[in-house]
């Protein structure tokens, strides 16, 4: 018997391999859950920004809107670093982000843009916006866009940013002394040009193709946006959604005025990375 068959036999060095291997495994089951449980995070922010929009407290509820969304960048990470992909992890966060994004901000919009005082109207215009939200959910699932780093129609996360700004610049108004006071159609006919533009063919930049990694310019850039956005968040949150929501819109006037031209991908090709989720696989 040779000196390494004796090693192997020794019993404290059977029960070092195994703590070794139960580690690896717990390690690797551990990755393959952990997207799913920021999702659940995803759907149960979402949920929670539900029941305190019904409760008369929006500013509460916007806020639970955006830790959805921190967890719907997370989930969408973790899954690729994990190597776990899978088609009930893109499925699963389309649930989540249909509640997050598409029930959660038209119900914020419902009872804080006094859509309820619209009666009818209130409730049929704030579902639009979440029948829009999930056809745009869906039509992402089974679609990775026609032109190369742009999202066909508004991003989910996009609009229902734009909902949770106006909250947070209807409170700074409140704060600097100047409330606002507009009609609830203002809001109502927002919250549907929400809607609209989310299932719109217009395209939006994905921002999926800058790399900020090596490049000390684009690094720059984006601390100084962070910093501009969280020094005064209730104003400058809603500039920078409403420069975005518009620029979709006015870029594509510009290029039509100006003959340009967007690079087109294949259906068969590799599909994007989603701003409302993890990867699409179909393993």
């Amino acid at each position: 018997m040779t000196l390494e068959a004796v090693e192997n036999r020794r019993p404290g060095k059977r029960r070092g391999r195994r703590r070794r291997r139960r580690a690896r495994d717990g390690s690797r089951t551990f990755g393959s859950v952990l997207p799913s449980l920021l999702t659940t995070g995803n759907l149960a922010a979402g949920f929670f920004a539900i029941v305190k929009a019904g409760t008369g407290d929006p500013l509460v509820a916007s806020y639970a809107i955006f830790l959805a969304g921190v967890f719907d960048i997370l989930d969408g990470r973790a899954a690729r670093m994990t190597g776990s992909e899978s088609r009930f992890g893109a499925e699963y966060d389309s649930i989540a982000d249909t509640v997050s994004f598409g029930v959660a901000p038209a119900v914020i919009a419902f009872h804080a843009g006094g859509l309820i005082d619209l009666r009818w109207a209130g409730w049929v215009l704030a579902f639009v916006y979440t029948a829009c939200a999930s056809l745009r959910l869906a039509r992402f699932n089974v679609s990775s866009g026609r032109f190369v780093g742009r999202f066909d129609g508004l991003p989910t996360p996009a609009a229902a940013g734009m909902v949770i700004s106006a909250v947070w610049f209807s409170h700074f108004m409140r704060e600097s002394g100047l409330p606002l006071t507009i009609p609830s159609l203002m809001p109502a006919l927002g919250l549907a040009a929400l809607g609209l533009l989310m299932v719109s063919p217009i395209p939006y930049r994905s921002f999926k193709d800058v790399d900020v990694r090596g490049s000390y310019g684009a690094i720059v850039i984006m601390v100084i946006v962070l910093i501009v956005l969280f020094l005064e968040p209730g104003l400058n949150f809603f500039l920078f959604g409403l420069a975005y929501v518009l620029s979709g819109p006015l870029a594509s006037y510009w290029r039509w005025r100006t003959g340009g031209a967007l690079i087109e991908v294949h259906e068969d090709a590799h599909k994007e990375a989603s701003a409302e989720g993890r990867p699409q696989s179909l393993d």
